[in-house]
């Protein structure tokens, strides 16, 4: 299975009122391995962040003046993405915008263009009801290092929700391995159903001294707990 961490940056809050993306960071995971390939990039919005969203993510007018427009790069982009499962952490907020953007080029919705969008908010919500779920509030629930991100970006932001996605789906892991052995299991149990081991001689082993001291003792202190309650000194013969 492929899967992409995605995160966005953007001038403000409202794509409805004109707001635009100006950095997208993506993350390639399959079969649940990272696989360092990633595409990032700065966008041009062609209009000023508001003073709070700068003062979030911390690029400026100048930094973003000479970058490519989002439909300079939206082919490449979604061609990129093309099947993959993506996860983004409250996405609704990035699909809205991104939807936006594709609109303004006369292009369906950002989840026409891939296999599926999860949003790993949810995901938290319902692992952890009634409590904080940001992305750094579940880097410190998780133990994911996040000490760089002093600022808000996008590829960095995608790297720990990565990192975040894994810690809090691993139980998966366990269930398919789970699984794959009960599996393994019944079919060894068929295959060994059909040999013939009669003629294979048994091998006992029997206990030394000190083993058989060691077994004494520990039934003398389970008569003591019990206070005399245990049975099976009943079925030992005379």
């Amino acid at each position: 299975m492929r899967q992409v961490f995605l995160d966005t940056e953007t001038t403000g809050l409202s794509p409805e009122a004109g707001d635009r993306v100006i950095e997208i960071g993506c993350i390639e995971m399959v079969n649940r391995r990272l696989t360092g390939n990633t595409r990032h990039y700065y966008l041009n919005p062609e209009r000023s962040s508001s003073p709070e969203a700068l003062q979030v993510h911390g690029l400026s007018d100048e930094f973003l003046a000479d970058k490519p427009t989002f439909a300079e790069v939206a082919d490449e982009f979604l061609a990129w993405l093309q099947g993959a499962e993506v996860i983004i952490h409250n996405a609704a907020f990035d699909t809205n915008f991104l939807d936006h953007e594709l609109k303004r080029l006369g292009r369906e919705g950002f989840a026409r263009h891939v296999a599926g969008v999860r949003d790993s908010l949810l995901m938290a919500r319902e692992l952890f009801p009634g409590k904080r779920n940001s992305l750094d509030a579940l880097c410190a629930r998780l133990e994911v290092d996040n000490s760089n991100r002093t600022l808000h970006g996008a590829l960095l932001d995608a790297e720990l929700l990565a990192a975040v996605f894994i810690r809090m789906t691993r139980g998966q892991d366990s269930l398919m391995t789970e699984q794959g052995l009960a599996s393994s299991s019944s079919a060894g149990a068929k295959a060994l159903a059909s040999l013939d081991l009669a003629g294979l001689p048994l091998v006992v082993i029997q206990p030394d001294a000190q083993e058989l001291a060691e077994h004494e003792r520990v039934l003398c202190e389970l008569d003591t707990a019990s206070e005399g309650k245990t049975v099976w000194r009943e079925l030992v013969p005379k």
